[in-house]
């Protein structure tokens, strides 16, 4: 299983050009999607297919990539679709909800917003190894270093926290497994029932987030990991196909 997070080794043009390229890439891109016009989420879409193609990323991977987010983005696209005010399309009467079209238009257009931006930053995990996305990130931050921002540090917690996403949601499965394996059932009763019992996998799932964080922290200072400045092991260099990005 392909989750959000978790690298995929290649050797295509989007894997060899510098995180840095890729990281200012989803930075404009995020900006150009939540200012986007109906023409422009053409062009928008066009480029991420692209891109994704050009990554050889399949559309099982992208789907799989943006399945633990798919609820979110569900009960975004309803609340606009319910509760924007305008032409009723659908009367759900006696609710006092109706379905108009301009919900329906809005709840597409913020939707679509959610998964570009999801899936923007899938791709660069997807196509950047962790080591070389910390340097980049070090590298565009090391400004900052000049007014006592530890640039550094902050980078290696951004790495951390994307290299826990994909372990939290595998964990997450393995114990939602492990639970309905003992007769735990969180698909029947009402809503209420089956959101008291996806709040009972909270617990432990929590309890492994802390563990995992103080095996991080002991296996770190086991390996001398202390603050302040470090040297790497490739020091990045943009390359004629990285000025042509």
């Amino acid at each position: 299983m392909i989750h959000l997070g978790q690298y995929l080794p290649g050797d295509t043009v989007i894997h060899r050009l510098d995180p840095r390229v890729k990281i200012l890439f989803v930075v404009a891109l995020s900006a150009l999607i939540f200012a986007a016009t109906r023409t422009e989420i053409l062009f928008i879409s066009l480029f991420l297919v692209s891109a994704a193609a050009a990554a050889r990323v399949t559309t099982a991977r992208i789907l799989a990539a943006l399945r633990p987010v798919a609820l979110f983005m569900a009960v975004i696209f309803l609340v606009h679709l319910l509760f924007t005010e305008g032409r009723p399309v659908l009367p759900l009467a006696p609710l006092p909800v109706a379905v108009t079209q301009e919900g329906l238009v809005r709840g597409t257009y913020v939707t679509w917003q959610f998964a570009g931006l999801v899936l923007s930053a899938a791709l660069l995990t997807m196509t950047t190894p962790p080591s070389d996305l910390v340097a980049g990130i070090e590298r565009l931050l090391r400004p900052l270093a000049r007014v006592g921002v530890p640039t550094q540090d902050l980078a290696v917690m951004i790495s951390m926290a994307l290299r826990f996403m994909p372990m939290m949601l595998e964990e997450y499965e393995r114990i939602r497994m492990a639970q309905t394996a003992r007769g735990a059932d969180f698909t029947a009763g009402s809503l209420a029932a089956r959101t008291r019992s996806l709040a009972a996998l909270a617990v432990p799932l929590l309890m492994s987030a802390f563990r995992r964080a103080d095996e991080l922290a002991v296996a770190m200072e086991a390996r001398g990991y202390r603050r302040g400045p470090r040297t790497t092991l490739r020091e990045l260099a943009l390359a004629r196909c990285d000025w042509g990005a």
